[in-house]
């Protein structure tokens, strides 16, 4: 039988790139989106292999009402996709609580309400595959941005976490960690703190200012990034974490390599805080 997907935040970005890119292939796929009508033209032409549901990822009820309907349609979810996610710009100092708290509110809860609604279906089912969309900068941490950095940072242990859970039931997990790429993400996806501190100008604002001056340019494309997911989950033993664009490796290694620096620099300190062994 062919493979049901359950993609959240299908209005824009990955998510609707992703929709259109399994569908086309034949599989069984749930639509999610804040507002149906964003997503009526991906599935004009796939009534019998498609399900649109309403879903905002921070209100429970829309959560249950949409697994449930996408059981009572297609009988069961073999691909999770945490997808919905928003942005924020901001320096520390100058992030206002309230847009945080939305933010986290979105990528780290909506992530996590979703899979645990959806876990107890893949546990029956003993198989599935998780897939949640974190970024570069949930490895790596950039000025400007540093409370979207924690939000992806969050996203990142708890899939890691998750994927020692579940693996022993058949379940796998991926963390996809993409570079820039040319969605909304650096556009409309995401908000600017209305605080601005002068400080700040040549870190956090310069950065805020790069970013935005690319949006549109970015050297990721989101179709080939689908594509990847796609393949991802076709593979036998698919990794855990997905790097996407050619940025996102590159950035990685660097962490690697500021890692191993302070962590060989510092090793005999770290070594030397435990009690003395017993000779």
């Amino acid at each position: 039988m062919n493979k049901v997907w359950f993609i959240t935040g299908c209005s824009t970005g990955f998510g609707r790139y992703l929709a259109i890119e399994a569908l086309a292939k034949g599989y069984l796929v749930i639509v999610a989106a804040r507002n149906p009508n964003d997503v009526k033209d991906i599935v004009a032409n796939y009534a019998n292999t498609s399900l649109v549901v309403k879903l905002d990822v921070t209100v429970p009820a829309q959560i249950t009402s949409s697994v449930n309907e996408a059981i009572e349609k297609f009988g069961k979810i073999d691909v999770l996709v945490n997808n919905a996610g928003i942005g924020y710009f901001g320096a520390i100092e100058e992030s206002e609580e309230a847009e945080v708290r939305r933010m986290f509110e979105i990528n780290v809860f909506g992530l996590a309400h979703m899979t645990q609604a959806v876990l107890p279906i893949m546990r029956k089912q003993r198989s599935g595959h998780i897939l949640n969309i974190a970024s570069i900068g949930g490895l790596r941490s950039f000025p400007g941005v540093g409370f979207y950095n924690a939000t992806k940072y969050a996203v990142d242990g708890l899939s890691e976490s998750l994927s020692k859970e579940v693996a022993p039931l058949g379940i796998k997990v991926t963390i996809v960690a993409p570079s820039g790429f040319r969605t909304d993400w650096a556009g409309r996806s995401a908000n600017d703190s209305k605080i601005v501190i002068d400080d700040y100008a040549t870190t956090a604002g310069k950065n805020k200012g790069d970013i935005r001056g690319y949006s549109g340019n970015q050297p990721g494309d989101p179709v080939r990034a689908a594509k990847a997911m796609i393949q991802v989950v076709e593979t036998e033993n698919p990794p855990l974490r997905l790097l996407l664009g050619a940025a996102a490796l590159k950035g990685a290694r660097i962490k690697i390599e500021e890692l191993k620096h302070d962590f060989d620099t510092w090793a005999a300190v770290s070594e030397g805080a435990d009690f003395p062994k017993e000779s």
